[in-house]
This record gives C-alpha cells, sequence and structure tokens, in this order.
C-alpha cells in the first residue's frame, strides 16, 4: 500500500497511473460499538463527475465519506486513489493528496478573516519569516475570481451568512487543488437564489476536471446537478445509476426498500376550539403586528424567504426572546411567556431549527435527552426522580418513533440525523403538550424519515394538539397544512386555507 506522503508526491509530480475512477472504495466495513455502519460497501467516483450519495440516515453515507476524508479509517476494505491503494490516517492526510470535505457543519473560525480561514497552517511569509498579508490577501482575491465569489478576503468570518461561510469553504477546498471535493449538505441553509450560484461554482469545477461527492437528501437537486449516483441502505450498497435514466419514485424504492405512498399523510381531523392567540405581537427590529389564532388539531404552516422572521416568532412564543409588545393568550387567558420553563408549564414544545446547536446536547446519551424536559415535575415524587419510570416511557417512546439504535445509553452524537430528531420529537411528547411548535421539523433528514415525522405530526394533531409548523420545503407545507400563514420582512402578509393554498399564491405572499 502506497503510504499517503508518497501518494502526495506522485500526486505532485503528476505521474499517477491511468484510471478509469478518480476514487474508488472496495469492500469497507466499518464498526461502531453495537452499530455496523457500512457493510462491504463499494463506492467509484470518476473524474469531472458530480457523483450524488442517496440514502435514508443512518445508511452509512456520511461514516463512508468521513473515511475517504481521513476522519475514520476503515476496518477493512481497500481505497484508491487514481488507481494506486492508499491509506489516509487524518484528514490532513486526505487534505495533502488531494481530498477535501465540506462538513454541513461548517468549520470556520468565526473570529479570525477569510483570507486567514483559507490559508490557515499555509500563509505565506515575508522574507523575514512574518505572514505576508498583502500576498495573502492577493491570492485569496484571485481564488474568489476564479469561483466568482464577491466577498472581501479581510472580513471576518463572523460577519458573514451562512451561505457566505458555505462559499468560503468551497473556496478553502479548492485551494489546496482537490482532485475530489466532498460535499455533505451543502445547501441545507440555503436560500434558492443562493443555491443557484453554488450550482455554477460545482459546474466550473466539474468542467475543470474535479470529481465532486455530493450527499443530499432533495431529490430536485439530483436531476439538476448530478450526473450519476449511488444508494446505500442499512450500511449496504445498493447500486449506481446515471441519474438521466431512473425516476425519483425509483431512487425512493433504493432508498428505503418498499413504497412510500404518501409522503404528506394529511388527514381531516375535526378542528376544535382557539387554544393559542397571538395579538400584535412585536419585536423591535425583527418582527411586528403578529397576529393569529392557532386551534386544537389544526395544523398552522408559517411560511416566507429566509429573514422573513419566521424562527423569531416561534422562539418569541416560546419565551426564548421575550417580546418587545403584543399578547398571548392560551384558552382565552393573558399569559405572560418571556422565559422557556413558563412556555413549558403553559404545555407549550418546541423543536427548534438547528437540531445540533439548539436541540440536542451532543455529549449526553439518548435518555438524558430524551428526559430532560420532563424531570421538573411528572417524574419526581417527594424531591425524588422516579428513574425507573422515565426510563420505561422514554424506551416506550424511542420504540413508538423507531429510534435505531442499540440501546438509549448510546450517546445521540453517534446517531444519524433524522434519527436524532425522532428523539427531540419524543422529548417533546412526552410533555404531553396542547401547543406543539416546529422549525424546519424534517430539515436535512431523509425521505423516510421525513415521511415517518410527519405521520407522528399529524397523529398529534389528531389527539388535539395544536400545531405550528415552519418550512422552508414548499410541498411540506402544502401538504401538511390546514392553513398557510405567510411573512415577510418580519410582517404578516396574508393567510390561505389549505383548498386554495398553491405555490404561487405562497411565493406571491412571501415577496410582498
Amino acid at each position: 500500500m502506497v503510504s499517503p506522503t508518497t501518494m502526495a508526491a506522485v500526486r505532485k509530480s503528476g505521474a499517477v497511473p491511468n484510471s478509469e475512477f478518480l476514487l474508488t472504495a472496495e469492500g469497507v466495513r466499518k464498526e461502531f460499538p453495537g452499530v455496523v455502519a457500512l457493510d462491504d460497501v463499494t463506492f467509484r467516483l470518476k473524474r469531472g463527475t458530480v457523483h450524488a450519495l442517496m440514502g435514508e440516515n443512518g445508511a452509512g453515507k456520511s461514516t463512508l465519506m468521513k473515511i475517504l476524508a481521513g476522519i475514520y479509517q476503515p476496518d477493512s476494505g481497500t481505497v484508491q486513489l487514481k488507481g494506486m491503494d492508499i491509506q489516509l490516517k487524518s484528514p490532513l492526510d486526505a487534505l495533502e493528496n488531494g481530498i477535501a470535505m465540506i462538513h454541513q457543519e461548517l468549520n470556520l473560525m468565526s473570529y479570525m478573516t477569510i483570507a486567514e480561514n483559507i490559508w490557515i497552517r499555509r500563509e505565506p511569509l515575508t522574507r523575514f519569516g512574518f505572514v505576508d498579508h498583502a500576498e495573502m490577501y492577493r491570492r485569496t482575491s484571485a481564488l474568489f475570481d476564479r469561483l466568482n465569489i464577491s466577498l472581501d478576503p479581510d472580513m471576518t468570518v463572523g460577519e458573514l451568512s451562512v451561505a457566505n461561510r458555505q462559499m468560503v469553504e468551497i473556496a478553502k477546498a479548492v485551494s489546496y487543488e482537490s482532485d475530489v471535493l466532498i460535499m455533505d449538505e451543502p445547501t441545507s441553509a440555503l436560500t434558492e437564489r443562493e443555491v443557484e450560484h453554488l450550482f455554477r461554482i460545482i459546474r466550473d469545477l466539474r468542467a475543470q476536471g474535479i470529481g465532486i461527492v455530493y450527499i443530499t437528501h432533495k431529490m430536485n437537486e439530483l436531476f439538476e446537478i448530478a450526473d450519476e449516483f449511488s444508494v446505500f441502505r442499512d450500511g449496504k450498497y445498493i447500486g449506481t445509476h446515471a441519474s438521466s435514466d431512473v425516476t425519483r419514485d425509483d431512487i425512493i424504492r433504493m432508498m428505503v426498500g418498499r413504497e412510500i405512498t404518501q409522503m404528506f399523510p394529511k388527514e381531516e381531523v375535526p378542528i376544535g376550539d382557539v387554544v393559542l392567540s397571538v395579538k400584535n405581537l412585536t419585536l423591535d427590529g425583527v418582527f411586528r403586528d403578529v397576529s393569529f389564532d392557532l386551534r386544537a388539531g389544526e395544523i398552522l404552516g408559517l411560511a416566507g424567504l429566509v429573514g422573513s422572521g419566521r424562527s423569531n416568532v416561534a422562539e418569541t412564543l416560546f419565551g426564548v426572546t421575550p417580546a418587545t409588545s403584543g399578547s398571548i393568550e392560551i384558552d382565552g387567558k393573558p399569559v405572560v411567556i418571556d422565559t422557556p420553563g413558563k412556555a413549558i408549564r403553559n404545555r407549550m414544545a418546541f423543536l427548534t431549527e438547528d437540531r445540533k446547536d439548539t436541540g440536542c446536547l451532543l455529549i449526553l446519551d439518548i435518555l438524558e435527552n430524551m428526559q430532560i424536559a420532563v424531570l421538573h415535575d411528572k417524574y419526581v415524587k417527594s424531591g425524588f426522580v422516579q428513574e425507573a419510570q422515565v426510563a420505561a416511557d422514554c424506551e416506550e417512546m424511542a420504540r413508538k418513533l423507531r429510534v435505531k439504535t442499540p440501546n438509549l445509553s448510546e450517546r445521540i452524537e453517534n446517531l444519524s440525523g433524522g434519527n436524532q430528531q425522532k428523539v427531540l420529537i419524543g422529548r417533546w411528547m412526552l410533555t404531553n403538550p396542547r401547543i406543539l411548535i416546529l422549525d424546519e421539523p424534517t430539515r436535512g433528514i431523509d425521505v423516510g424519515a421525513k415521511a415517518e415525522i410527519h405521520r407522528l405530526v399529524c397523529e398529534m394533531a389528531r389527539n388535539g394538539v395544536a400545531v405550528l409548523m415552519i418550512s422552508s420545503e414548499m410541498p411540506e407545507v402544502l401538504g401538511m397544512s390546514d392553513r398557510v400563514m405567510v411573512m415577510h420582512e418580519g410582517r404578516v402578509t396574508g393567510f390561505l386555507d389549505r383548498a386554495e393554498a398553491t405555490q404561487i399564491k405562497v411565493m406571491d405572499l412571501a415577496s410582498r
């Protein structure tokens, strides 16, 4: 086997063996405690192509990519780069050999400038051994010109939007003269216009001969940007096809091993009395005069473009950021909700937009994550926690939600995104809420897990829970909502009943 150092030297010399494939993995296996993440999988990437990697959460996609990026080492199997066996023992090994990965959770230093982030550990030096900031700026500007990125290299990363941070990550990867670029859910937090810009960059890189591995759950992206795709299921390789040869339903069948007949299993249920009434709710500088009623059994969709204030309204309702003015009534009685604790005591639940940063406690296990919202009173008697009862109820909830895990002692950071989301939903279901606020409940999870979460939401509505659901995915808003409330730049621009709501009408209200 060729060492990474040797392969890097061969790469720099240009004298690499001929191979049909730029990067391959054969017979790769990887186990974690109690879980076989990869079982004899195959992957082959051609030069100058975009290869999408598809599969449900927990299928093994990210595990394989982390092996190819040097983060994990396989238990068995081989990896070849340009026809030569190679063993990557660290991310630095991978970078030096032309393999760069852009993670879903971006890894930039927010207090440093863009240029400093891109050239960290590789800064150009003056003849006196000091960092040559002028040269670093020049190199960054040239790189941005090549990628058609309009950013000032001297800006600090903390000033940038998520989309622009994504562009900096791409530029950083390209700066290594990478042959292989791995992108993990790169559009999960981007607007439609930002996605178009990203796709232009990807097409330019593909034309330069770079092989791009593209992990996504969004079917439309596969057909727009990918040349071919591979599907994994339960840690096994299912197959590879040209994207032009299959339909969306074909891919779903490969991913889940079954038909999904109802992606949006919305059912007509009796709509009860008003549970939550919001009047002229305002958070200075963010949103103003937001008013709506939410009824028992109703799913009210909240739509709007990024920056419309949707998530801010949800956080204010739950007491994360108390309102400047306005009123909230529950069951016709005025309430003041200025802390999440008060929201929970009023039987409100809130699934946040970012499960990593504001949802999961990543260093804790599943049981600890699931029980945290109910330990204050429901399972406390005479000052003692009824540990056996809470553990039994969490076990039952995990079974009901079909959380894939060997046991509840598994750290939640080891679960797939979809299973993490189910644990968070289970956390709030244990509180027996009357009002459920969901902010992007299916972001970054696979089609099978989405269908299950939609089923759970409908079940809660059927049991009389009042649901406020925020989503950037138009089919989800239209498919799951009894009514749609639309926001634009911090104000409500209109309401649409389910029968009249269309994508065109929603977008018209969202851009007024």
